[in-house]
């Protein structure tokens, strides 16, 4: 029967390492099938873009800004014959579906400040998602600069925009992780050999962390064909499989070695090891695969995306710790402590007695001073969580973007052009149902006066609609070129484009109150016509629809991670008091990290350690939202492994006072090894320039440090000595030993 329970657990293992192999080559292409767009599903931004395209027909819904340098003047014969070639250029090239510069429309908003023009290109991608054309626009461009160089030899071609500039602050985003990824592989490694003393024992976890981020970026990159799946999969994957495949085979190696030093074979201390640990792994995987899919509930790709890669990575890693590691493990038997490192002379079994006696004492004098223990290590906490209350999820302050990216570059020359707000325009459709806005005289007015009052706003730059093309002209509609009537006025005559360029002065988080604003007063207010319908988009529509969203679904998500939590918690424990002491002490740990994110990153207290220049001012709306979920399962993972091995000793005899010492000598030597290999983790991502990564990394970080130490080092323990035998009311300590 034994024989016949090995050759499942083999075969099951063997299944599940040939799909892991057939997936890993399609690990490597999975970013040509993830997008660096960021879409707001539903959003009035979206809408925009949807009737740009399908009421319009307008060739610049998509578009790119090719800033111009080096050259002469556009409004000048040389400049005109240079605007020739790139505008030849650009139109020859596939997925262009329009250009425009001075040459085409004479108007005044070409001519940068002090020289330099732009180029507005408009984009349409029959094979995926536009942003897949940049690359190849990219080379038109350094094409067209060393076509020009013999004539203008400081000619300089960038581009800029939406696009653009999304996929350079993704692609800084992935740099950044590869970057970390490097920097914390040798780190792990080191405190991996730290903890097992051994060479074999080290690489196993380290192993199952790289075949989980493998295996999660091919099957999101399939997901990818079908749905919108951000780049930042790749970001997510990478740290988190490191942090949770490494995690859970921790715990896996430590029970596995644990049965070796007390005399049991490979095959059976691998069994032993299944049975004690699989339980637990599953219980905390369940916590943190919660959190991760709650996320899907937001209807905002890069957060979806982050939710199925973290889902994914989670389930991947549980499911290796629990079929290969275990085989691998019943197979080397007590090799496992083979390549014994010189620093760690003592035998494993020595050692693990040796650390497990310095916790026990920490546990006895817990337990003996519960009150003043969570007083102490309670104080700041609460303090550091207090500041959380601060939080600010607007758009931060000052210029956080990465500025190697070449499309920064340009965007940067452009605010030196004073000709930035050419890329942050606001986009209003304004339907007038009673009214041919080409047609009748009325409709015709509504719009030239509602430019005019939008112009005469002091955030304004410039206002370009129909009616200032046309000069208030309506009988000059006839000269205006195809392109231009379809950009702004609708097949049915009925809605009009108005773009609103902020001036270069004006902030993001500024542009978005005037949108706001601009939303509140409505269409009718605005144009003075009772039926009149008022749509804005463009990035500062993005924008603020994105941190509507955000703050509308934190409390939702809030609920789904905590409720899912909870039950998963009294499914595995059957225990009340248990569960909700968990998921109480997990929201102090996320406060308290959330408070640490404000001090540092909002007010500015040693940011300049990070690399960053002066406070932000607020936080990304990103940040809070997906660091809740990815700490809240985290930091789950840690009560899982104590409290089951407290459970674990209540049921072998030891009353409550004994069974926590117990408890905390044979898991705290395990957390505190995986909590510093997550911290390195973590850690090694704050060292990159994209600001939004850095204060995810620096969240997690310190959430999972607060978490180990003072929560279920200290205070945890405390209330579990506290609450005694209504710890496991009303069923923990009558589930089967078995099953734990």
């Amino acid at each position: 029967m034994m024989t016949l329970m090995y050759l499942r657990r083999f075969w099951a293992a063997a299944i599940v390492l040939v799909a892991v192999a057939v997936l890993f080559p399609f690990s490597f292409h999975s970013e040509r099938h993830l997008e660096t767009a960021t879409r707001v599903e539903g959003s009035e931004a979206e809408t925009v873009a949807r009737e740009l395209s399908t009421r319009f027909h307008s060739p610049f819904v998509d578009r790119v800004v090719l800033v111009a340098q080096g050259l002469p003047p556009a409004d000048s014969d040389a400049g005109a014959q240079a605007l020739t070639t790139i505008v030849s250029g650009l139109n020859e090239e596939s997925g262009v579906s329009a250009v425009v510069s001075y040459q085409q429309l004479r108007d005044p908003i070409f001519l940068g400040k002090g020289g330099g023009t732009f180029v507005l290109v408009g984009l349409n991608s029959s094979n995926g998602p536009v942003e897949f054309l940049v690359p190849a626009l990219h080379a038109r461009a350094n094409a067209l600069a060393v076509q020009l160089r013999p004539l203008y030899p400081q000619v300089k071609l960038e581009l800029t925009g939406e696009i653009p500039l999304n996929f350079d602050i993704r692609k800084a985003s992935a740099d950044d992780v590869r970057r970390g990824e490097t920097l914390v592989i040798p780190a792990t490694l080191f405190l991996l050999l730290l903890a097992f003393g051994s060479l074999v024992a080290a690489i196993i976890p380290l192993a199952v962390g790289q075949l989980a981020i493998a295996a999660t970026l091919a099957i999101a990159g399939f997901l990818g064909q079908r749905w919108h799946l951000s780049i930042l999969v790749q970001n997510l994957a990478t740290m988190l499989g490191l942090g949770l495949g490494i995690d859970y085979t921790l715990l896996m190696v430590s029970r596995f070695r644990e049965a070796i030093s007390e005399g049991h074979d490979g095959p059976a201390a691998s069994a032993i090891a299944t049975r004690h640990a699989g339980r637990t792994l599953l219980v905390s995987a369940s916590t943190v695969a919660i959190g991760f899919l709650a996320l899907l509930t937001v209807p905002i790709s890069e957060i979806r995306s982050i939710g199925v890669a973290g889902f994914l990575v989670s389930g991947i890693s549980v499911l290796l710790a629990v079929t290969v590691v275990p085989a691998v493990l019943a197979l080397l038997g007590p090799r496992i402590n083979a390549g014994k490192m010189p620093f760690t002379p003592r035998l494993d079994s020595q050692r693990s007695a040796h650390t497990g006696n310095r916790w026990r004492r920490w546990g006895v004098l817990i337990v003996a001073h519960p009150w003043l223990a969570i007083c102490l290590a309670g104080t700041p906490l609460l303090l550091l969580a207090w500041q959380s209350a601060h939080l600010d999820t607007s758009l931060p302050k000052g210029d956080w973007l990465p500025q190697a990216a070449e499309s920064v570059h340009a965007l940067h020359t452009l605010e030196r052009m004073d000709r930035a707000g050419v890329v942050q325009s606001m986009r209003l459709i304004v339907e007038l149902p009673s009214d041919s806005i080409a047609q009748s005289d009325k409709g015709w007015n509504t719009i030239d006066q509602l430019s005019k009052r939008l112009a005469s706003d002091p955030r304004c730059d410039r206002v370009i609609s129909i009616t200032t093309i046309a000069a208030g002209n309506r009988d000059a509609l006839s000269d205006l070129s195809r392109e231009t009537r379809r950009t702004f006025l609708s097949s049915d005559g009925q809605a009009a484009l108005i773009e609103v360029l902020p001036k270069t002065s004006v902030s993001l988080r500024s542009q978005v109150d005037w949108l706001r604003d601009l939303r509140k007063i409505g269409g009718p207010s605005l144009t003075g016509v009772s039926n009149a319908q008022l749509r804005i988009g463009g990035i500062p529509a993005l924008n603020a629809d994105y941190q509507t969203i955000v703050e509308h679904s934190l409390r939702s998500v809030t609920a789904l991670v905590v409720i899912g939590t909870l039950l998963a918690l009294l499914g595995g424990f059957r225990a009340i008091i248990v569960a909700v002491k968990a998921i109480l002490l997990n929201l102090l740990s996320v406060a308290a990290a959330f408070g640490a994110l404000v001090l540092v990153f909002q007010d500015g207290h040693g940011i300049r350690l990070l690399g960053v220049g002066a406070a932000t001012g607020s936080i990304f709306p990103l940040v809070p939202i997906v660091t809740f979920a990815i700490v809240f399962g985290l930091s789950m993972d840690y009560e899982v492994f104590l409290v089951a091995r407290v459970l674990e000793a209540r049921k072998s005899g030891l009353n409550e006072l004994d069974a926590i010492p117990e408890g905390l000598a044979k898991t705290a030597g395990l957390i505190t090894s995986a909590a510093a290999i997550m911290i390195a983790v973590f850690v090694a991502f704050t060292f990159g320039d994209f600001l939004v990564v850095k204060m995810i990394g620096f969240t997690l970080a310190i959430a999972v440090f607060i978490d180990a130490t003072l929560v279920r080092m200290v205070i945890g323990p405390a209330l579990l000595r506290i609450a005694g035998d209504w710890n496991w009311w009303p069923a923990g300590l009558r589930v089967s030993s078995k099953s734990q």
